[in-house]
């Protein structure tokens, strides 16, 4: 069951992304009236699941239907087919008027919509314009008024853009949504008056328990999650206060690795030990610790004067007897228990700090702000990877990767922020100048520009048949990657 919901999780979430993503194509061909041929969510090899289309002012729908090509070959006057020069087939665009009334492809100035049954993507077709969805030989010798490649390079760059900033949109859209839905509220930086809690990895770069975070990179952060976000691991510096004065702590770009090994660094856990709430029948509840007390030594050796350093230290003793010694109102006792097998016995401590709501605009400033982030992390994550800094095998992560994130159970706060995350890098990964990709689209386009010289349709198709396959390697790369490491 819980694959199954892994599953889901991962198509709906493509889903959504590859819907908004055509759609952003399409909105922006139809605003420069550009025909568009098919709008498809999914693939459909063979036949689609169902497809509609506007005819004679009504809709029609078909239901599984078979694919009916759009060229035919080229006879002779004797019905023989014409062979080109490399001695293949000659074909052309079939007729329309030699259609009768009820094929759809007499209507070519109306969009096709449907569902396919290959749930890898989806595609809109947009009249003369070379890609994955027709070739320099299925479009007529001369550009047509309503076709991609007959209208100005300014339009076509929006047009090839247009999935790419609805993307960045719709992660935008939904970290802001994560914020105001779900976390609600955030812990302020300047709240944190006993300052921060370090841990080992934080200690060796020179951070102590009780430091107050003052800015990361000069910039004063609002909220603690921007004072100890994943960006300080690139490369940061961290101006702190300790015992009155400011120092700033240089954290190079080798912290990065910290962050990959997901060590706990720095945490605004250095208030005292008060357990908050005990889970029912864990080790703690199971030895009677309560709701109240507060942890004063492990072993009567380590004194643990804050949460922080509970919390780091019982993780010391997975599976064996310890002691623990509590003051439970005035009175000091002391239990036997057994931490499990990660060093952990089932109690939480709330920290005492008075969180803050978001406001309605904070939710889109701080959302635009989150997906701002995100988009850096994965643009310096890529860079490591290209100079070689960074395995590639261990960073990048396929279908099967991403449905391990979206997680066993069905969380709708995870699901919403991994799938604005991954909008985001969709949007990141297309805008990249990779022939077969938007971004590759985009630069013949700001050549063209440039220079006021359009670029051959010819030299279009080979760029995207070199792009598509360097697309395809990449995917079987990062798919075979997914299943190594599923079974290692």
């Amino acid at each position: 069951m819980s694959v199954i919901i892994m599953i889901a999780q991962l198509i709906l979430g493509l889903t959504l992304l590859v819907f908004v993503h055509e759609l952003g194509h399409f909105i922006a061909a139809r605003a420069f009236k550009m025909r568009v041929s098919k709008f498809y969510l999914f693939f459909k090899p063979l036949c689609p699941i169902v497809c509609c289309k506007r005819i004679n002012g009504k809709w029609k729908f078909k239901f599984f239907s078979r694919n009916l090509p759009d060229m035919e070959k080229v006879l002779d006057e004797k019905g023989k087919p014409v062979l080109d020069e490399n001695g293949k087939y000659k074909y052309r665009l079939i007729d329309i008027n030699s259609l009768p009334d009820d094929d759809w492809r007499k209507y070519p100035e109306n969009t096709e919509y449907g569902i396919g049954w290959l749930p890898l993507g989806g595609y809109c077709a947009i009249s003369g314009m070379i890609d994955e969805t027709q070739s320099i030989e299925n479009l007529p010798s001369e550009p047509q008024p309503w076709e991609f490649r007959s209208k100005p390079a300014w339009q076509r760059l929006i047009v090839v853009l247009g999935g790419i900033i609805v993307n960045l949109i719709v992660g935008v859209l939904l970290f802001s949504l994560v914020l105001g839905k779900y976390e609600k509220e955030y812990l302020p930086n300047a709240a944190i008056t006993d300052g921060i809690y370090a841990y080992e990895a934080a200690r060796k770069m020179g951070f102590e328990s009780g430091d107050k975070i003052i800015s990361v990179n000069n910039k004063i952060p609002e909220r603690f999650k921007d004072a100890v976000s994943a960006e300080i691991y690139f490369g940061s510096i961290v101006r702190v206060e300790r015992e009155g004065k400011q120092l700033d702590i240089v954290m190079g770009e080798d912290a990065y690795g910290l962050l990959k090994e997901r060590v706990r660094f720095i945490e605004p856990s250095n208030y005292p030990p008060l357990i908050d709430s005990v889970i029912k029948d864990e080790r703690a509840d199971v030895a009677g610790i309560q709701k109240g007390d507060v942890i004063l030594s492990i072993n009567d050796t380590i004194q643990t004067t804050s949460y922080g350093l509970f919390s780091e230290n019982i993780r010391r003793f997975p599976d064996q007897q310890i002691d623990l010694t509590l003051l439970r109102i005035t009175d000091t006792i002391q239990l036997k228990l057994v931490p499990n097998t990660s060093g952990q016995i089932g109690v939480f401590s709330k920290p005492p700090y008075e969180l803050k709501p978001y406001s309605l605009g904070q939710t889109f400033t701080y959302g635009w702000k989150d997906a701002m982030s995100s988009l850096s992390l994965n643009i310096k994550g890529l860079g490591k990877i290209i100079k070689g800094t960074e395995n590639a095998r261990e960073s990048l992560s396929g279908p099967i990767g991403i449905a391990q994130m979206y997680g066993k159970d069905w969380d709708w706060h995870r699901f919403w922020l991994l799938t604005g995350l991954l909008s985001i890098v969709l949007a990141f990964m297309n805008v990249l100048p990779i022939p077969g990709l938007d971004g590759g689209h985009a630069i013949f386009a700001i050549v063209e520009l440039i220079t006021g010289k359009k670029v051959p349709d010819k030299a279009l198709q080979y760029a995207q048949t070199v792009g598509m396959l360097l697309l395809i390697l990449l995917m079987v790369f990062i798919i075979g990657n997914d299943i190594f490491k599923l079974f290692n």
